[in-house]
């Protein structure tokens, strides 16, 4: 079978199963039954660290809700379908590709949650070099300075309790020594280690003035974090480009498919190492763009 027409009938029953499915029960059952599926698997499969980040992203109010999941598999699924059908003129090799471009959606939005979590970090981490900075300048202490960020309300979970562990550690120990090695190891940003430098040199060397070079601190901060923001709007203009771009190397064996005539392009489908060429095309392609994807949504936040 190598119609487009019996394909799009068969993308056009099942939406018409779903739909129908949804109208007759007046709800949505079948959405929720699918999604209460998936939501079962990730909870028995998803690592760890999935499911810390899609549970922070969800508190921020910026998880996909099930209608923009099914839209997302919807689209790309129907996508993917399309290429392998316009690739091999094979209705199996549609469901192929589209199947396991559904398959990759999960690590996707994995990927989106670890930027949102990532971003979220970070804004938590420079408003807690902020503020220590500015309680340090009223209580001279930098234990005390972290008492005040950790009572202030500016700061939230899992930061704040890292701040609570950095108390109870100077506290056990009489030194700043242990809490700043531990903050510096769960938060390896220039910034912290920086201000950290700067906090111990103070204590050890018991100086007297700090005003100037706390402001100083305070101005190489917001270099840092002006860096920061410029390299996340970077990164969304090379995201549009970059998905533009895969389009068009998706499309460009289509391209050379209208040029060769639909017939002659059939009979070279019946020769194997040109079938075998074809996937390797798509797979380089694939390749290319899960690449692109993890830089645009990998260690956001990092100076």
């Amino acid at each position: 079978m190598r119609t487009l027409p019996e394909l799009l009938i068969l993308i056009f029953l099942g939406l018409f199963v779903v739909f129908y499915r949804k109208k007759s029960n007046g709800d949505t059952n079948s959405i929720k039954m699918m999604a209460n599926a998936v939501e079962d698997i990730y909870n028995k499969y998803a690592p760890y660290s999935f499911k810390v980040v899609r549970e922070k992203s969800k508190e921020l109010g910026q998880e996909y809700t099930v209608r923009q999941y099914i839209t997302q598999i919807a689209v790309l699924g129907g996508f993917a379908a399309l290429i392998g059908y316009f690739y091999f003129y094979s209705i199996l090799w549609a469901l192929i590709y589209g199947i396991a471009t559904i398959a990759f959606i999960p690590y996707l939005a994995y990927l989106r949650c670890k930027r949102i979590y990532s971003e979220f970090i970070f804004e938590q981490i420079q408003t807690y070099t902020t503020n220590v900075i500015m309680e340090f300048n009223t209580t001279q202490s930098f234990v005390k300075s972290l008492e005040g960020v950790r009572d202030s309300g500016v700061i939230e979970e899992p930061v704040l309790g890292d701040i609570k562990k950095m108390i109870e550690l100077a506290y056990k120990n009489g030194t700043i020594d242990e809490s700043i090695e531990y903050f510096n190891n769960k938060y390896p940003y220039y910034m912290v280690k920086n201000m950290h430098q700067l906090f111990l040199q103070i204590t050890k060397e018991g100086a007297r003035d700090t005003g100037e070079s706390l402001e100083n601190m305070s101005m190489d901060i917001d270099s840092l974090v002006e860096g920061v923001y410029r390299d996340q709007m970077d990164r969304k203009n090379f995201h549009k480009k970059f998905l533009t771009f895969a389009m068009v190397l998706f499309s460009l064996v289509v391209v050379v498919e209208f040029m060769l005539g639909e017939d002659n392009y059939i009979e070279l489908l019946d020769i194997w190492y040109v079938q075998l060429i074809l996937h390797i095309i798509i797979l380089i392609n694939v390749y290319f763009l899960i690449t692109g994807e993890k830089y645009y949504n990998e260690d956001v936040g990092a100076e």
